[in-house]
């Protein structure tokens, strides 16, 4: 079949609509990462950092946004790709940091990051950690 004008024509169909799709699939990507949809900054208690993965490694973390001392934080999930940001990141855990982010929706696959939210910046802040006990009388 490969041989005759029909066979032809679908194998160069079916070639040019995987070349359209692998195509595709790389400019959607692209778009993903290189278009923000919001981008801002937190602060709070770097509480967990670490790099993860089993094909692709990322570097995950969790900073714990306390309202008020005493009650529990909320946590706030994120992913870093550059690793001079990883590196001082790491010498951060369990201190008050404020960190920049970008929020990228729709990327495509984990092994860009778990979450949607790019750390790119970080800056030490000034001040002992909230505790996370109730204050006594």
């Amino acid at each position: 079949m490969a041989g005759t004008p029909l066979g032809r024509r679908l194998a160069r169909a079916l070639v040019w609509s995987i070349v359209v799709l692998l195509a595709g699939s790389t400019l959607y990507g692209w778009l993903t990462l290189k278009f923000e949809y919001s981008n801002g900054d937190r602060a709070g208690v770097l509480q967990k950092f670490s790099r993860k993965g089993w094909i692709c490694k990322t570097y995950e973390g969790e900073l714990a946004l306390y309202v008020v001392a005493g009650v529990q934080p909320e946590i706030w999930y994120f992913t870093v790709r550059d690793p001079g940001v990883a590196a001082r990141l790491e010498a951060a855990v369990g201190e008050r940091v404020q960190l920049h982010y970008a929020e990228h929706r729709g990327v495509p696959s984990s092994c860009f990051g778990d979450t949607g939210y790019f750390v790119d910046g970080v800056t030490a802040v000034a001040g002992a950690a909230p505790s996370v006990l109730p204050a006594t009388r």
